[in-house]
């Protein structure tokens, strides 16, 4: 099969022909049928994740059609249009037995810790724990996106903070999983202000219909969010990793307030200095997340077949094989709207 293979951090990734996988016992293969590229695989292709060991094929966003069936698998069968979380949990752990897969100690991850989906076929691990069914109405690149960016913002609001209709959510990162919580916030009844430093983000965020916009780089996000929101939003997404985006949205808060960390702090951002007096001062709530368990995709899936959320202004950009590399290099530096979907694997 043709795969994108990452071999040496910030370099170009090779498109190469190498052996298609085979199922674990308890695995599938699935053909991919689309795979998203996401800030993450950035941070693989940039060196910045620990767990990243060269050579590997990144991708971690991924939806498709079984092709192989491990003999140990109950609920799949070839045909079956799938799509799975990125963190595949073992399914057999105290942890996953009280629904926290996202924990699981044994847990695999495509792009990470095996080799993902920038290619034609991916094994993966503990099917019947991990996959769920890719409704025929919801087209493939959508289906991509869900993997990692909408799922994450999806657990964020449910899972963590418990967004309400009527609340304000304030979105701290106008990229693909900021993009994500303003529309999954809009269709839970949330009013929701995002705060970027570019302005073609911001821009794109108002037609898809974020109640406000602001821009960090023009005026004091906090306070301005204070202002707009007659004390402080109920809910702050932090979604860039970053130390300054971390600070503004805590102090964006009214008392009371939640904050969920979906950023991934790397480098000089994995230690931060955060007011801890606005903490306690506001008897503030700090929740991290990272995934969404395989569980909660019936009610994200729901949402949107039923026509509660369109995901479809989320993928501005279908690429190949051979654009990845592009796509990764470009998150050095702000990224245009929306997020890039790879639909071709074979030029």
């Amino acid at each position: 099969m043709r795969a994108a293979r990452l071999t040496s951090f910030r370099q170009p990734l090779e498109v190469s022909t190498v052996p298609d996988p085979e199922p674990a016992a308890h695995g599938v293969v699935v053909r991919v049928l689309a795979c998203g590229v996401c800030r993450s695989d950035w941070h693989a292709w940039s060196g910045s994740d620990p767990d990243v060991a060269l050579p590997i094929t990144p991708g971690h966003e991924y939806c498709g059609e079984v092709v192989s069936v491990g003999a140990q698998v109950a609920r799949w069968r070839v045909g079956d249009r799938v799509i799975a979380p990125f963190i595949l949990a073992c399914g057999q752990c105290g942890d996953c037995a009280q629904g926290h897969q996202t924990v699981c100690a044994d847990q695999i991850v495509p792009g990470f810790t095996c080799d993902g989906a920038f290619a034609e076929y991916i094994a993966v691990a503990h099917a019947d724990a991990n996959l769920s069914v890719l409704p025929e109405t919801l087209a493939p690149e959508i289906g991509a996106a869900l993997g990692c960016r909408v799922t994450t913002a999806w657990q964020a609001l449910v899972g963590r903070a418990q967004l309400q209709g009527g609340e304000w959510l304030a979105v701290f990162g106008g990229g693909g999983v900021g993009v994500s919580a303003l529309l999954l916030g809009k269709a839970l009844g949330a009013r929701v202000a995002v705060v970027d430093i570019d302005d073609d983000k911001l821009i794109y965020a108002k037609t898809l219909g974020a109640d406000a916009v602001l821009n960090a780089a023009m005026c004091n996000a906090p306070e301005a969010i204070k202002d707009l929101t007659g004390g402080g939003a109920h809910v702050a997404i932090e979604a860039l990793g970053v130390e300054t985006t971390t600070v503004s949205a805590l102090r964006s808060l009214r008392k009371l307030g939640r904050l969920v960390q979906i950023g991934m702090p790397t480098g000089e951002h994995a230690q931060m200095s955060l007011p801890m007096d606005v903490l306690y001062s506001g008897q503030l709530s700090i929740y991290g997340t990272r995934g969404m368990p395989s569980w909660r995709y019936p009610s994200l899936l729901s949402l949107i077949s039923g026509g509660g959320v369109d995901l479809s202004p989320l993928v501005t950009r279908k690429i190949s094989l051979n654009q990845v590399s592009d796509e990764l290099a470009a998150f050095d530096t702000p990224t245009p709207p929306g997020v890039a979907v790879v639909t071709d694997f074979v030029s």
